[in-house]
């Protein structure tokens, strides 16, 4: 039976257009090009057999592995230890032109040894199109080179260490080193027939590693974090970067498609593309962080989908889209890939694209208006995109619709879809009086109101003395979580303190959040989940605006040991501890940001009434 290792077993390297995730073992298991959505080249993360993978690894009994990443880096270093010497293999992915769309990309995998000897073997067995496609492999007679032919895509394979293949198909290779030696591999993607890569020198890897570590130490000196949890934001900040497409500024929700969040079930979801909530909320983290490059890319990428509108549905914008745009995204099961420890189906592309969701025009407005956004920078177009959307919005504001979870259960009159068609009004009319723009500001002020009455009447359950998920039941939801954080309710409003009481008893598990209770709430799909990480997160800015603070250092330590080897979350944490769901997840990331500056600001402000 194939053996799969855990989902949080990977760190990530990339160029901000792809990335690529390396096991502890050297396996390079996952990696789509040119783009974070294009067909996978390996994938033994849905199929051990059928996937394909580029494994690096010391060939010696009884070898101890760690893997770490360079200090404020993307570079990845897994180790190997044996009582016959140490070894690594060092990856990473050179960011030469980022902001240029590209179909050449490279992985260098260096390996070297630091103490003793060790033999290195290789082996390159790539998959295209999801394992579906079969590919030319073409051998240099010097044996230090080879191209993989798939469709549309050239696998350049080169080498300082001797390469040969057994089966005409695959590559392997093997090396032995001695302390202070170094050998290295270089993988390049390119369009078919495109020029082939330089060749591979010494010289050339040296400068990738150099202007790797540059970027990313240049890149995060712009942050302006200096609290409690430096190391721990700043790896969130980077995993955050990588997950952004550069060319047009748009971040994916995560690197991967199809893992679960149940093993052996059927919540298998592809998160590689930009879903209009999960981009927008991240703005504010990098914003407040100092990365204003990133958030005005994404506001101009988001600027252009108001333009464009959402296709065939009148709305100003669809849920989600391709890093470029395309809002096309067609859901596919790929019937001939096993999944993940056998979770069936395995999807890609994503079929809740086109459901009504209408929370994301108040996470749009919170992009586009924060810290003055396009109100102030964008000119008249900036500001006639966000009123066009809240003139819209007044009209289509009070009707059921699928919700932030994208259940497919039918559709509800969602507390939390309320709760952000509130923020679109709140946040647009203040900014319409702040920057004297032209706004139907009557028309605007009625609609906040109404919707502030509505949830206050009908989201909240006197029975239950809690805010509830949707209209007419009893059900808790945790993205009410962001009630206080939105300005909605004070955080020590009686109503919110019920609430986060009540969320205490139903849907927290030793400081772990639940997204809600399926079996309260059918959700339309079967069998159960694991706890979310992103709303744990959400629950410790919860208890630190309820000065609640203790609780919530207590919580929020607690969750950084679910943090895998290399500070990397997934979508959610399982019975047992384990990462589930798609990863490294950038909500996730841009939740822990968020949690650790409110911690820290509500932590100086009790340590200030000290006397």
């Amino acid at each position: 039976m194939p053996q799969y290792p855990p989902i949080a077993d990977h760190g990530m390297i990339g160029d901000l257009q792809t990335v690529a995730l390396v096991a502890s073992d050297g396996a390079v298991d996952w990696f789509c090009a040119p783009r974070f959505d294009s067909p996978s080249i390996f994938a033994a993360l849905l199929d051990q057999e059928r996937g394909g993978s580029f494994r690096i690894a010391a060939d010696a009994p009884d070898v101890r592995v760690t893997q770490l990443y360079l200090p404020d880096t993307a570079v990845l270093v897994t180790r190997f230890l044996t009582a016959a010497g140490v070894g690594e293999v060092v990856d990473l992915m050179p960011l030469d032109s980022p902001e240029t769309a590209t179909d050449r990309h490279r992985m260098f995998r260096v390996m070297r040894v630091v103490r003793g000897s060790m033999s290195f073997t290789v082996d390159c067995s790539p998959r295209f199109d999801y394992g579906r496609a079969t590919h030319t492999l073409k051998m240099a007679e010097t044996g230090d080179s080879a191209v993989f032919t798939g469709p549309g895509v050239d696998l350049h394979l080169q080498s300082s260490a001797p390469l040969w293949t057994d089966n005409g198909t695959d590559v392997q290779g093997a090396v032995t080193l001695r302390a202070g030696e170094t050998a290295a591999i270089v993988l390049t993607t390119c369009a078919n027939d495109a020029e082939p890569p330089e060749p591979l020198t010494r010289a050339a890897a040296e400068t990738a590693w150099a202007s790797t570590v540059d970027f990313w130490h240049r890149w995060l000196r712009t942050s302006r974090y200096r609290g409690r949890w430096r190391q721990t934001v700043n790896r969130s900040a980077i995993t955050l970067k990588l997950l952004t497409y550069a060319p047009t500024g748009a971040p994916v929700a995560a690197a991967t498609a199809g893992l679960p969040e149940q093993i052996g079930g059927e919540r298998n979801w592809d998160y590689r593309y930009t879903w209009i909530r999960d981009a927008s909320l991240s703005l504010g983290a990098l914003i407040d962080l100092g990365f204003t490059d990133e958030a005005n890319a994404f506001r101009r990428w988001l600027g252009e989908r108001l333009a464009a509108g959402a296709t065939g549905s009148g709305r100003p914008l669809q849920i989600m889209y391709r890093v470029d745009g395309d809002p096309k995204l067609g859901e596919e099961v790929l019937d001939h890939l096993e999944g993940y420890r056998k979770s069936f189906p395995v999807r890609i592309g994503n079929g809740a694209a086109d459901q009504l969701q209408l929370d994301i025009y108040g996470e749009a407005a919170f992009a586009l208006t924060h810290s003055g956004g396009i109100a102030e920078s964008g000119g008249f177009e900036g500001w006639q995109a966000i009123a066009r959307v809240l003139d819209w919005l007044a009209d289509n504001w009070d009707q059921p619709d699928e919700g932030i979870w994208e259940t497919r259960g039918g559709r509800k009159n969602f507390t939390y879809s309320r709760l952000m068609s509130w923020v679109a009004f709140a946040r647009g009319i203040r900014l319409a009086r702040e920057y004297a723009r032209p706004a139907d500001l009557e028309r605007w002020t009625a609609t906040r109101d109404a919707i502030f009455l509505q949830v206050m009447e009908r989201g909240w359950s006197e029975k239950h003395r809690a805010f509830v998920q949707h209209y007419d039941s009893d059900v808790l939801d945790s993205s009410l979580l962001l009630m206080p954080t939105v300005g909605f309710v004070a955080p020590k409003d009686p109503r919110w303190l019920a609430t986060l009481d009540a969320m205490d008893r139903e849907l927290v598990s030793d400081s772990l959040v639940y997204r809600y209770d399926p079996s309260a709430s059918p959700d339309g799909l079967r069998g159960s989940e694991g706890t979310f990480t992103l709303c744990t997160f959400h629950y410790v800015q919860a208890l630190a605006r309820a000065d609640r603070v203790g609780e919530a250092r207590y919580a929020f330590e607690k969750m950084l040991t679910y943090a895998n080897h290399v500070g990397l979350f997934a979508e959610e944490i399982g019975p047992t501890g384990e990462q589930l769901g798609n990863f490294p997840q950038a909500f996730t990331h841009l939740s822990l940001i968020t949690a650790a500056m409110a911690l820290d600001d509500a932590l100086d402000k009790a340590e200030a009434r000290e006397p």
